[in-house]
């Protein structure tokens, strides 16, 4: 299912610009654990790492986006020895290509916590066959409701979806309480700043596909680690 058009005009009605809170970069202790360094960036994104470190990379991807699933599972654990080397910054940015289920995922994501934001995001990429699973049965079993609801405004939208591929249930399993997450599923300042990153992808950095990787504001052609990995050693990550 692609619905991202109808998703995109949605959200145009709920995203006027919202500035994310500006982070100040800091010298830190060489003990800095820069794991557990996260924060909320201009951009809407979230960084992990050392805000100085000599290579930043940026990467738009999709929580139901195959080729990120598979980045995630092959790539993420060895990119995050640079990171917590204090040599490379990584900075997750969504675009959601897959339209109401990514929008219903990342509000979901956003709920947790800021320094346990790339936690949920490793779980939901490890349960990323069972969220496509449920949306398959859902689109063959109940086709006109899975389009009725994506006309349905943002936070209704973002509801139905994460109850019907069982994304509460998997959030609360989380750590989040469903009370919670239904909160932020309708939560206008989340809303505006998914709404917002996701149209500056395409509007300021040309994001076309997921996932999409920058090193130091280059955008490179890298999918996975093995042709990613390179582009950092070129950029002067090393371990």
């Amino acid at each position: 299912m692609t619905a991202i058009r109808l998703l995109a005009a949605a959200l145009a009605l709920a995203a006027p610009a919202l500035p994310a809170p500006a982070q100040q970069a800091r010298r830190a202790p060489a003990s800095t654990n820069w794991l557990a360094t996260v924060v909320i960036t201009p951009e809407g994104g979230y960084r992990q790492g050392n805000p100085n470190a000599p290579v930043k990379l940026v990467e738009y991807g999709s929580r139901t986006c195959p080729t990120c699933g598979k980045f995630a599972a092959d790539g993420v654990a060895p990119l995050r020895q640079y990171v917590a080397a204090g040599k490379v910054s990584y900075e997750y940015r969504d675009y959601l290509i897959h339209g109401a289920p990514d929008f219903a995922l990342a509000l979901l994501n956003q709920c947790m916590p800021t320094p346990r934001f790339f936690s949920m995001l490793d779980a939901i990429y490890a349960n990323q066959a069972a969220f496509a699973a449920k949306l398959t049965q859902l689109e063959k079993t109940n086709a006109a409701q899975i389009e009725a609801w994506q006309k349905l405004p943002p936070p209704q939208m973002a509801t139905r979806f994460a109850e019907g591929m069982g994304m509460l249930a998997f959030a609360k399993a989380h750590g989040i309480p469903e009370t919670r997450a239904r909160q932020c599923l309708a939560d206008p300042a989340l809303i505006k700043r998914v709404a917002k990153t996701n149209a500056d992808a395409v509007n300021v950095h040309g994001v076309e596909g997921t996932p999409s990787f920058f090193v130091n504001g280059r955008r490179v052609r890298a999918y996975t680690w093995d042709r990613l990995q390179p582009e950092l050693w070129a950029a002067g990550a090393d371990l």
